[in-house]
């Protein structure tokens, strides 16, 4: 089964996919007006059954469902949500450690989302 990641942002949105047990980037996203024609194109070449987004706490939190609410209405794909917590600074950090300088300033929402969508993984894999 496809799995999307989302990071969600104000102004970026992280992508990440699985078709298996490993999450990997898939993009970065500019929020825009065409922001969920993108999410559906992208789902549908790619036959996303279930998508994850990391959720957090406080005004974010508030955002972040709506956003999925309305991602449900527009794709009817189901939608989970993995706690987010910390999962951009911990990505910028394994960005930092990487030896290239082009990494360091890589896609950091995309590794935020292929962190939140493998802990989710790995919680559905210890759940059965």
């Amino acid at each position: 089964m496809v799995v999307l990641g989302i990071d969600f942002g104000p102004k970026n949105i992280g992508l990440a996919i699985a078709t298996g047990p490993l999450a990997e980037p898939l993009a970065n996203v500019k929020v825009s007006s065409k922001l969920y024609e993108q999410l559906r194109q992208i789902c549908f070449k790619l036959q996303v059954k279930e998508i994850v987004v990391g959720i957090s706490e406080g005004k974010m939190a508030h955002q972040t469902r709506k956003f999925a609410e309305k991602l449900t209405k527009e794709l009817n794909i189901t939608i989970a949500f993995q706690d987010e917590t910390l999962t951009t600074q911990q990505a910028i950090q394994k960005l930092a450690e990487a030896s290239k300088k082009a990494k360091r300033r890589g896609p950091k929402h995309a590794f935020a989302a292929t962190l939140i969508l493998q802990e989710y993984l790995d919680r559905k894999k210890e759940e059965k």
